[in-house]
């Protein structure tokens, strides 16, 4: 039997995970529509979004945040996916936190989990 796992633990690190996620993706948001609205005298982005997975579109503001392509619009993307992978990096750190901890019936739940949205993230 495991030993009884501190519950203020896990709790901090999901809460940070999730406060940390939220900021920034809140800051990358506002940035890109502040220099958009300062650049255009428009607060609001005319694009729409098809046929893409979440990893799919945090790849392509990935490449045009670093790349050439560098605009209030790919901030603004960037933030969206930075607020649509924290649960998943939520997660994450469950099944880290568990499997240090050497609980494994913990551990095996959030790997299901874990997996069963990794494949949402990449094919969804």
């Amino acid at each position: 039997m495991s030993a009884p796992r501190s519950t203020s633990t896990i709790d901090a690190v999901v809460s940070w995970v999730l406060r940390t996620g939220v900021m920034a993706s809140v800051a990358l948001v506002a940035t890109g529509i502040a220099w958009h609205w300062i650049a255009t005298g428009e607060t609001r982005l005319h694009y729409t979004l098809t046929g893409t997975n979440v990893l799919g579109f945090a790849i392509d503001d990935i490449h045009a945040v670093f790349g050439d392509g560098f605009r209030p619009r790919a901030l603004v993307n960037l933030g969206i996916a930075v607020l649509m992978l924290t649960p998943y990096v939520r997660v994450l750190a469950s099944l880290v936190y568990f499997a240090a901890e050497r609980d494994w019936k913990y551990t095996v739940f959030t790997a299901f989990v874990f997996a069963t949205l990794t494949y949402g993230v990449a094919f969804g």
